[in-house]
Formats: C-alpha cells, sequence, structure tokens
C-alpha cells in the first residue's frame, strides 16, 4: 500500500466524515422545510413509500441479510447534496421554479437518512435502550439547529477558519460518541444550525472543497479493489433499477408540485446521483462491521455505485430537455 499507516488514515477519515456532513448540514435549510411541510411531508412519504423498499428487496434479492439489506436501502435512497447543488448551480438552473422543491426533497432525504442511520448503526453496537437514547439526541440536536442557532453563533465566534471548524468537529464527535450516535449524523444536524448563522458561511467555504476532496480519497484508501468482481453485477442490477424507480418517482412528485411536464422531468433527473451519505455509511461498515460483507462488500458496493449514479445522474440533469422531448414526441 501506499500509505502503511492504518491508524493514520482512521484518524483523517474520522475527521473528514464529520467535517463533509457539517458542510452538507451548512447547505440545508430548515427554514424551507418548515414553509412548505405538507409539500415536503407528501414527497418524503413517497420516497419512503418507494425507494426504500425498492433498495432493501434488491438487498434480499443478492442473499444479503435483512440488516445488511436495511444499510444497503439506505446507501441507494439518499440522493447527493454536493452533485445536484453543484449541477444546478453550473447548469444556470438554481433560479428556476423546481430547484426549491429539489432542495428540499434533498433536505428531507438527509433528515431521514440520518435518522435512519443512526438506528440501524445502534444494531451493530446496542440495544433497544441505545436507539431509544439516540432518536431522542438527534431530536434534541434537530431541535436547538432551528431554535438555537443564534446561541451558537455567539459560542463559536472566531475569525480563525481553522480554530473554528476543528472546534465545531471537536464539539460535535465528542457529544455524539458519548451518547452513540455516529458523529457524522450529529455534525450534519449541527451544520444546519450553523447554516443559520450569519458568519459561519464566510469561514467554512475557503476550506469545504479540500475537506471534501479529502473525504474521497480516504474512502479510496480504504476501498478493498480485489472485491470488484464480487459487486460488479449488484452495482448494475442495482444502478438500473433504482434511477430507472427514483426517475419516475420524482416526475411524479414534479407533477404533484404542480410542475409541467418538462419540469417534474428535469426535476427527476437532478435527484438521480448518490453521493456523499452513502459514502459516510460505507466508510462507516469498514470499520464497525461486523461481517467481510460489512467491512468489504456492502463498502465496495457503495464506491462504485456512487461513481455510477453521479456519472448517470451528470448525464441526465445535462439532458433533461432533451429526453423530455423525446418523451413528448413519441407521445
Amino acid at each position: 500500500p501506499v500509505v502503511e499507516n492504518a491508524g493514520l488514515v482512521q484518524v483523517l477519515a474520522d475527521l473528514c466524515v464529520v467535517l463533509l456532513l457539517f458542510f452538507v448540514g451548512l447547505e440545508l435549510s430548515l427554514d424551507q422545510l418548515f414553509s412548505n411541510r405538507v409539500g415536503f411531508a407528501r414527497a418524503g412519504a413517497m420516497d419512503v413509500g418507494i425507494s426504500l423498499p425498492v433498495g432493501f428487496a434488491l438487498g434480499l434479492a443478492f442473499g444479503f441479510t435483512w440488516l445488511e439489506a436495511a444499510f444497503i436501502a439506505l446507501i441507494v435512497f439518499n440522493s447527493s447534496t454536493v452533485s445536484i447543488a453543484k449541477s444546478l448551480i453550473d447548469l444556470e438552473l438554481i433560479a428556476n421554479p423546481e430547484s426549491d422543491e429539489i432542495l428540499g426533497v434533498i433536505v428531507i432525504e438527509d433528515i431521514l437518512t440520518a435518522l435512519g442511520f443512526a438506528v440501524l448503526s445502534v444494531f451493530l453496537v446496542g440495544g433497544a435502550f441505545s436507539i431509544a437514547q439516540s432518536v431522542l439526541f438527534l431530536v434534541v440536536l434537530l431541535a436547538a439547529a432551528y431554535y438555537g442557532s443564534g446561541v451558537l453563533g455567539r459560542l463559536f465566534t472566531t475569525d480563525s477558519a481553522e480554530l473554528f471548524l476543528l472546534g465545531v468537529g471537536a464539539v460535535v464527535a465528542g457529544a455524539g460518541l458519548t451518547v452513540g450516535v455516529s458523529e457524522a449524523v450529529a455534525a450534519f444536524l449541527v451544520g444546519t444550525a450553523f447554516g443559520r448563522t450569519s458568519h459561519t458561511e464566510r469561514l467554512a467555504v475557503p476550506v469545504r472543497d479540500l475537506f471534501a476532496a479529502m473525504f474521497f480519497l480516504v474512502v479510496g484508501l480504504q476501498t478493498n479493489p480485489g472485491v470488484v468482481a464480487d459487486v460488479l453485477g449488484f452495482v448494475l442490477v442495482a444502478s438500473v433499477v433504482t434511477t430507472s424507480g427514483q426517475l419516475g418517482e420524482w416526475i411524479l412528485a414534479g407533477r404533484a408540485y404542480g410542475l409541467d411536464r418538462h419540469r417534474s422531468i428535469r426535476f427527476g433527473c437532478a435527484l438521480t446521483p448518490r453521493g456523499e451519505f452513502s459514502l459516510v455509511i460505507a466508510a462507516f461498515l469498514a470499520t464497525a462491521g461486523t461481517t467481510p460483507r460489512f467491512l468489504e462488500t456492502i463498502p465496495a458496493f457503495t464506491v462504485r455505485y456512487v461513481l455510477v449514479t453521479s456519472i448517470l445522474g451528470t448525464i441526465l440533469v445535462r439532458s433533461a430537455d432533451s429526453v423530455s422531448t423525446l418523451l413528448f414526441c413519441r407521445r
């Protein structure tokens, strides 16, 4: 191996996971979520009712246990905040009517994934009491994110981006690990709180892309390329099935939001990439897993699945108007 110090890689991985999910939380708007809670609740129910069962059924069909299949369902469920936001900005679609709905759905997915991840991770290390404790801690964090952002902003007032990020990372990781919740999930929810403060973006933006790149590098370092052949068929089947299902699901959701047919297809195409939260789950399993499938097979599947869906999603969102025209011409 190029990097022989496994301990150093693990510490770097933990730090990158905390900061990446903190940055993802910064991008999400709880105000937007609560202002349109009825529409987003409808979309979230549709997402949970279709995407999660499809992912769970795929896992069982390929011989995974129910717990392994549940983690796979979460991995294929969550859209990539970073990829989607970047695509909307690069293609100058961020001001379009469907962008608010797209970003709102991402908020719903990330919160549901965070809660699901917290519960499932406890099954690997704890019992029913730990699950209840973890859920309570996350509910308290979510409430603090919405109502306590002003207090957090005053507590972490500094002009140093390094001190700010390392301070937040230490507090988040320490609180999460003390209670028994994944530090990544805690970081995500704390990020949503800091996203409502005035000075955080100025401190975080200069190093956000650096830590995002480091995170993906560390995920690659922890992935065993020797299991590629074992998961290739599963990756291809999962990519086709989940992308098709989610594309149809979100086109229907777009119509429910009142978008016209062209914008509904763009809405569906934009939400197809999978990304950072899926890789965070894979990184967790690679270190906390209790079986070879948790330690190697699912992380290897996740890395390749995210790669395929990211490329496919980018192509779809850039070609959404052509896809829409083709579909309507056939009608």
